[in-house]
């Protein structure tokens, strides 16, 4: 627990077992760490994912014996994807043979099945071990490139005695000595490029302030990496557009123009990178970021600077020369594409509705969190994401994330509205988490775009084979669902309801779910179903 506390650890999620007895009654008797009771392992370890995402410090996921230790999967694998610092105690067999009379069920060793999710894995053989094991843990967790770290813990140690000296986790910063001979290099490549522009993305989010006077300093344009909204305002002037899923190519007028990238805090996926096409390999192209690497589809002039962000871009400050530019024609077309359409001509509620309304009502600095799916679209487009810390999201197309993400938020960040949206099939997955909001007295609201299809899997069949296959999901009564776990629920069936809904639900004092019956047809901004099938309009899923 000291070592925890040391760490600034606050939080542990769980479904809770007989794994771990001895430490979840230390759990209960310690006033600065609270344990979260999940009703699902995948829950928990979303919820971890998410507030070490939102915070940058570790969160703590315990998983008992097999079964518990496979259900981490999708949430440690996010959190290796994302670069998201995350402690996992995993629960390996005993020192001791346990005798087959007991009882006890068989534990499996699951650890080695992390190995290719996690950054670190780690077993403790002794009882000795496991502190000076855990202090490493949560270092690595921070340090270079920042990920899940996995500890398997015999399930026998917990309740063994400790007398050595107490180690305590120390990230030690990176190494700065090169630091203004790389600034003064990067200045002289920005100095003389032509177009030059700018990638930012999520662990760039703390250096917001530098970035900001940097793009105005040197007139750089700048795109926000997928689902990393929040590291530069939407709104600003040289903001050039989030290159997510769907972009035009109007609004990837700087990108594909530019002679210089500028890549910071940012692994280049496969999405921001759009299928890998940028950078080119006539683009110059520098990561800045510690332990960050480039694909090996890459061909091109790269440079590394092994820096954390921030003290990059206040060295750049110092020896780069100002800019003038006027804004790009990607600041234009981001304008025009973010514009939400008129929808007063539908008969149903439309997703950019829900939006729009959402965005009017709700506070500048509310936390959205999203799952994958093809309803995250409108949110991507739409919101205009202006405030920090407010945007988070799985990159690896993880469903089920928004409903846990939403409630680790509103624990970490108890002042700030928090808002889930997610659509019908992801709720149907980790849903039931909303009861730990209920239990945990945290306020959430969730947003169900529900429509009776896996719109993303529909949108494929119908452009492959021109008929749809199991993408289906019948109607729920998601409302009533919400009430049977102690919050409140409401239905939205008319787009007029959408706005007092909404103003009703966020001034609630417990967590809210809003079930909005959205169009089936609008899969996507631009594509109607029904233009892919050639067909009539789908109809929504039966009562």
């Amino acid at each position: 627990m000291r070592i925890l506390t040391e760490a600034r650890v606050r939080r542990v999620y769980a479904v809770v077992g007989e794994s771990f007895l001895e430490l979840l009654d230390a759990l209960q008797r310690e006033r600065e760490i609270t344990l979260v009771s999940a009703r699902h392992d995948a829950g928990a370890a979303f919820m971890a994912e998410a507030e070490g995402k939102l915070t940058e410090r570790p969160a703590v996921l315990l998983a008992s014996r097999g079964p518990s230790a496979a259900s981490l999967a999708i949430g440690v694998q996010t959190a290796y994807q994302d670069e998201t610092p995350m402690v996992v105690l995993l629960e390996t067999p005993a020192t001791e043979p346990v005798p087959s009379s007991s009882g006890e069920l068989p534990t499996s060793d699951l650890t080695a099945m992390f190995e290719s999710i996690a950054k670190s894995t780690l077993r403790v053989t002794d009882p000795d071990s496991l502190p000076s094991l855990l202090a490493h843990a949560l270092t690595t967790s921070q340090e270079g490139r920042p990920g899940p770290v996995v500890l398997g813990v015999p399930c026998d140690i917990w309740g063994m005695p400790y007398d050595a000296a107490k180690p305590m986790a120390r990230v030690r910063p990176p190494a700065s000595g090169t630091l203004g001979r790389s600034a003064d290099a990067v200045a002289q490549l920005v100095d003389e490029a032509k177009y030059p522009v700018v990638i930012v993305g999520g662990r760039a989010r703390s250096a917001r302030d530098e970035l900001i006077a940097v793009a105005d300093e040197l007139a750089l344009p700048v795109y926000n990496a997928f689902r990393r909204q929040d590291a530069f305002p939407e709104n600003h002037a040289r903001y050039a557009g989030h290159l997510g899923l769907g972009i035009p190519a109007r609004q990837l007028d700087a990108l594909e123009r530019a002679d210089l990238v500028l890549a910071l805090g940012t692994q280049l996926d496969e999405v921001t990178t759009q299928a890998y096409r940028y950078p080119t390999a006539q683009q110059t192209l520098i990561l800045v970021g510690t332990g960050i690497d480039v694909s090996s589809r890459r061909r091109g002039l790269t440079f590394r600077v092994d820096s954390e962000v921030e003290p990059f871009l206040r060295e750049l400050r110092e020896v780069a020369s100002p800019r003038t530019r006027r804004a790009s024609a990607a600041n234009a077309a981001v304008h025009t594409f973010m514009t939400p359409p008129d929808t007063s001509g539908n008969t149903r509620v439309h997703p950019v509705d829900v939006v729009r309304a959402l965005r009017k009502l709700a506070p500048e600095d509310t936390i959205v969190t999203s799952d994958a799916g093809n309803f995250a679209q409108f949110m991507h487009r739409y919101w205009c994401f202006t405030a920090p810390r407010s945007q988070l999201g799985p990159s690896n197309a993880a469903m089920g994330y928004a409903v846990p993400a939403a409630v680790a938020a509103k624990l970490a960040e108890p002042r700030r509205t928090v808002v889930a949206m997610v659509g019908d099939a992801g709720t149907l997955m980790t849903g039931q988490e909303i009861e730990t909001a209920v239990r945990y007295r945290a306020p959430v609201m969730v947003v169900v775009f529900q429509n009776g299809v896996h719109g993303a899997l529909a949108m494929h069949q119908a452009r492959t084979h021109g008929r749809l296959s199991g993408v289906s999901i019948p109607l729920t009564d998601f409302a009533s669902w919400a009430r049977g776990l102690g919050a409140a629920g409401y239905t939205v069936d008319d787009r007029e309801e959408l706005e007092p809904i909404i103003a009703s639900a966020l001034v609630r004092q417990r967590p809210c779910v809003i079930d909005v019956r959205t169009d089936p047809d609008v899969v996507t901004p631009d594509v109607r179903l029904s233009a892919l099938l050639g067909q009539a309009r789908p109809q929504p899923p039966a009562q």
